[in-house]
C-alpha cells in the first residue's frame, strides 16, 4: 500500500504531466527527485472522469514495464491524448478532468471462476489474438455480479459474451491499488 504523500505525488505527476503536454512542451521528469517506493516497476492505468463523472480516457499497462512514477506519466499523457475512443483532451478540460490511478497487482491464471471475487478482482480474458481487460473497480461501478464481469470481459475482447465458458480461452485475474484526487 502507498501512503497518502506518495499517492499524492503520483496524482501531481498525472496531472502536471498533462498540463505540459497541453502547454507544448515534452515531459521531462526529475528522476532524483522521485521517492525509491515510486522508482519500483509497476504496471498501472490511469483513467480520466470529465466533471459529471464519465469516462473522458483510460490507458494502462498491465505489466510491470516501467518504474511506477514513470508509468503513471506515461500513461496519463495517453489517457489523455491517446485512447482511440475519446477526442483529444483540450486545455480548458483539464480543470474539470478527475484523475485516478490504479497500480497493478501481478496477474494470476484463474483455475475456476469461482476464485473471483468482485470488487477485489480485475480481469483479463484471452483467446487467440483477442484479449480484454476490465479493471476491478468497473464490475463495482456497474453492480455485476461474476458471470457479468466475465460476459462484459469477453464482449471488451471482442469475443462472444459466454466464450468465457469455452475451451481455449484464458481467464487471469488481479488486484488494484485504486485512488484519486
Amino acid at each position: 500500500m502507498l501512503s497518502q504523500e506518495l499517492r499524492s505525488q503520483l496524482l501531481r505527476i498525472a496531472r502536471t504531466s498533462i498540463e505540459t503536454v497541453l502547454d507544448g512542451n515534452r515531459v521531462e521528469l526529475d528522476r532524483a527527485a522521485i521517492p525509491e517506493e515510486l522508482k519500483r516497476p509497476s504496471g498501472a492505468f490511469v483513467s480520466l472522469h470529465a466533471s459529471g463523472g464519465d469516462l473522458r480516457g483510460c490507458i494502462g499497462s498491465i505489466q510491470a514495464v516501467a518504474p511506477l512514477f514513470q508509468a503513471v506519466a506515461n500513461n496519463a499523457v495517453n489517457a489523455a491524448f491517446r485512447d482511440p475512443r475519446f477526442y483529444p483532451l483540450r486545455k480548458d478540460e483539464l480543470a474539470n478532468v478527475h484523475i485516478e490511478i490504479s497500480v497493478m497487482s501481478p496477474i494470476v491464471a484463474v483455475a475456476s471462476v469461482e476464485e473471483i471475487e468482485v470488487g477485489r478482482d480485475g480481469l483479463i480474458i484471452s483467446r487467440g489474438s483477442r484479449a480484454g481487460l476490465l479493471l476491478p473497480q468497473v464490475a463495482t461501478e456497474y453492480g455485476w455480479d461474476r458471470e457479468t464481469f466475465l460476459r462484459q470481459t469477453c464482449h471488451k475482447a471482442g469475443l462472444p459474451a459466454d466464450a468465457w465458458r469455452e475451451g481455449g480461452c484464458r481467464i487471469e485475474r488481479f488486484s488494484a491499488e485504486v485512488f484519486g484526487e
